[in-house]
C-alpha cells in the first residue's frame, strides 16, 4: 500500500519540480539524498567522493527541471544520473590513470627484455580496444564486476538488469576477448 503512495509523492515532486517549485525540490531532496548516497558508495567509496556524485546529480536534475516528464519515474532518474555520474567518474579516473602509467617508466631490472615490455604494452593496448568495441552493455558488465569488482547482484543493480542477464554479458564478453586472444597469440591462453 505504502508503494503506490510513494510512486505518486513522486509524480506530485516531479510536476511541481517541473514548474521550479523549489520546496518540492528540497522534499525530493531530503527523501533521496540518503539513499542516494548509499548508492553512490557502491560505485566510489570515498564517501567524500559519492557525496560529490550525488550532489551533482541533484543539480542536473534541477538545472534540466523543465525536461522533467512526471510520467517517468523521477526517482529512478535520480538513480540512473547517479549510477551515470559515478560511471564517468570511474572512467576519468582509469583514463588519469593509464596517462600516468604511460608517463613513467620503471627502472629496467636485471635479465628483464625490452622487448617483454614491448610485447605486454602492446596486449594491454590490444585487451583496452577489444573491451572498448564490446557491445556498451557487455563492457558496462565487464567492467563493473572485473574491473570495479562489484558482485553479479550489484552489477544487476547498476545495470537495472538481473544477475542472470549480467552473467550472460560477461560470458559473451569473455568469450569474444578470449576469441581475440586466441587469434592473436594462442599461446598466452595456456598460462
Amino acid at each position: 500500500m505504502s508503494q503506490p503512495m510513494e510512486t505518486d509523492l513522486f509524480s506530485v515532486w516531479a510536476r511541481r519540480i517541473r514548474t521550479s517549485d523549489p520546496t518540492a525540490f528540497e522534499a525530493f531532496f531530503r527523501a533521496l539524498h540518503g539513499p542516494l548516497q548509499r548508492y553512490a558508495e557502491r560505485f566510489v567509496p570515498d564517501p567524500s567522493v559519492a557525496g560529490d556524485m550525488v550532489q551533482d546529480a541533484f543539480v542536473r536534475i534541477w538545472e534540466g527541471r523543465e525536461r522533467i516528464d512526471p510520467k517517468q519515474s523521477l526517482k529512478a532518474f535520480a538513480y540512473r544520473t547517479v549510477r551515470n555520474l559515478c560511471l564517468n567518474r570511474i572512467r576519468d579516473s582509469r583514463n588519469r590513470e593509464n596517462l600516468l602509467a604511460e608517463r613513467y617508466q620503471p627502472p629496467s631490472r636485471p635479465g628483464f627484455r625490452p622487448d617483454e615490455s614491448l610485447e605486454g604494452d602492446q596486449l594491454a593496448r590490444l585487451l583496452e580496444e577489444w573491451i572498448a568495441e564490446l557491445p556498451e552493455r557487455q563492457r558496462e558488465a565487464l567492467r563493473l564486476s572485473r574491473f570495479q569488482g562489484l558482485s553479479h547482484d550489484e552489477v544487476a543493480e547498476a545495470m537495472e538488469v538481473s544477475p542472470r542477464t549480467v552473467n550472460n554479458h560477461l560470458v559473451k564478453a569473455l568469450r569474444t576477448i578470449r576469441d581475440r586472444i586466441r587469434a592473436y597469440e594462442p599461446s598466452l591462453l595456456d598460462l
